[in-house]
């Protein structure tokens, strides 16, 4: 029964969701209409809102590229590939590899939420050498197993709480730091990762389609590209010119890349010892670059290796300035501020967890950056918190803080599963070489989105503070 509502939601996503581009477009002007119509804003602030948000995401969607592009090119390289020609000797049935490919995105997502695109390589190396994988299920898997980050390492909320002299602290609007014991450590996150590590990957095993007219990546291919071009190796040979030159040693040669490597261990060791497992995305980036040097060996099949990396990442540069831009309208014109102001009129002590996780999930489709939609519905919350909990302990109004944060938290990662915002994080590495859009993957993901917000709503509401 499941099986087939996922099937017909697919069937519905396919009909009627247009692509990301639209998407973000439509939900330009949604928003633009909004701050109009309910905040009576002028057509002129909204439009000049918009703008000035239109580039705050520069950075962001430059680390993105860069994320994408320096871990596609280390499964690229020789090493990798040998060691996924390993893993399919145990890996051999399409549903050991939905299942594989969910527990391990799953488990990496704790670490990073960069780490998804790992979970992307290795997805798409087994889809090319299981057979009867359905592909577009396998991206769904992807991404929905991508969600753990939030009760990770890599949670931008809490680690925003728990960083010295924040915008809050600044503000006056904490006191004090808030440290990670009061929301990663709690039974409240430790509950959440449970439900990812175990529920998750059992519930996809649950959610595949039975349909017989399934889509392989080896039949969506437009060109045989994975299995037929040269290798790098043989391209870097080619380019030699016909005679020994030393422009061809430089581009060749190993001393070169090894020294760079070596500088560039050296300061990842640097790093980790001053400033501990802060896995930031520019430490990650460098890792992945660093890596992905060391594994090609010389500098020739490093720059092919990235060039063939970079074929697909265009959704991610003229995209995410769009959603920039909404950010923009949301902050700028006060609709963000509004909203949590709103939700939290109405919340009292049983239920401003609940309602900081409705806020989180609405306020993520204009704003799909946890740190960037608490930055503007996070005051708001906070203050109302203070208000709810007026004359109880300094220590219970810290742990309510915390809850009704993780609870943004929670919501903002979980509608991701109905919004392709960071579906173009996974597109360039998954989709590369075929056609495919958003369309066809999120039908997959609304059951999981709709069981996980039942289990997720009762969890922010009642586990034990």
């Amino acid at each position: 029964m499941i099986t087939k509502l996922g099937e017909k939601l697919t069937i519905l996503f396919q009909k009627y969701m247009p692509d990301a581009f639209v998407f973000a477009m439509l939900l330009t002007l949604v928003t633009a209409l909004i701050a109009i119509f309910w905040l009576d804003a002028t057509p002129l602030k909204v439009i000049e809102s918009w703008y000035n948000g239109f580039w705050s995401l520069l950075e962001f969607g430059m680390q993105i590229v860069l994320i994408v592009i320096t871990g596609f090119a280390i499964a690229l390289s020789p090493v990798v590939k040998k060691g996924i020609d390993k893993l399919n000797k145990y890996i051999t049935t399409p549903r050991q590899v939905y299942y594989f490919v969910a527990l391990t995105g799953v488990i990496l997502g704790f670490i990073s939420f960069g780490w998804v695109v790992i979970t992307c390589v290795l997805a798409r190396e087994l889809a090319l050498r299981v057979k009867g994988v359905n592909y577009p299920f396998l991206i769904a898997c992807v991404y929905f197993a991508s969600g753990s980050w939030v009760t990770g390492l890599s949670s931008s909320i809490p680690l925003l709480l728990g960083t010295k002299s924040n915008y809050l602290i600044n503000a006056g609007i904490l006191n004090e730091t808030i440290p990670t014991t009061y929301t990663l450590g709690t039974p409240l996150n430790l509950a959440m990762i449970v439900l990812y590590l175990i529920f998750a990957p059992l519930l996809i095993l649950f959610l595949i389609p039975k349909n017989k007219n399934i889509k392989e990546l080896n039949d969506m291919l437009e060109s045989k590209t994975d299995t037929n071009e040269l290798s790098i190796k043989e391209e870097a040979s080619s380019l030699n010119l016909s005679y020994n030159s030393i422009s061809d040693r430089l581009n060749n040669g190993v001393l070169l890349q090894i020294i760079i490597v070596m500088m560039g261990l050296t300061y990842i060791i640097f790093h980790f010892y001053t400033e501990g497992f802060n896995l930031n995305f520019n430490i990650m980036i460098f890792i992945f670059l660093i890596i992905g040097m060391l594994l090609h060996k010389t500098p020739m099949r490093y720059v092919i290796a990235m060039k063939r990396s970079s074929g697909n990442i265009s959704g991610i540069l003229y995209q995410y300035p769009f959603y920039a831009g909404i950010m923009g309208i949301m902050l700028y014109t006060g609709l963000g501020e509004k909203l949590a102001q709103v939700m939290s009129s109405v919340a009292t002590l049983d239920s401003y967890a609940f309602f900081a996780y409705i806020t989180g999930g609405l306020v993520n489709f204009a704003i799909p950056s946890a740190g960037g939609e608490f930055a503007v519905v996070g005051p708001s919350l906070i203050n109302a918190i203070k208000d709810i909990g007026t004359g109880l302990p300094s220590e219970e109004i810290s742990a309510m803080i915390s809850r009704a944060s993780l609870s943004v938290a929670y919501g903002e990662s979980l509608t991701n599963l109905l919004q392709p915002f960071f579906l173009l994080l996974v597109f360039p590495i998954m989709g590369a070489g075929i056609k495919i859009q958003a369309r066809d993957v999120m039908g997959y993901l609304v059951i999981p989105f709709l069981i996980f917000f039942v289990i997720q709503s009762i969890l922010v509401t009642w586990i034990p503070l």
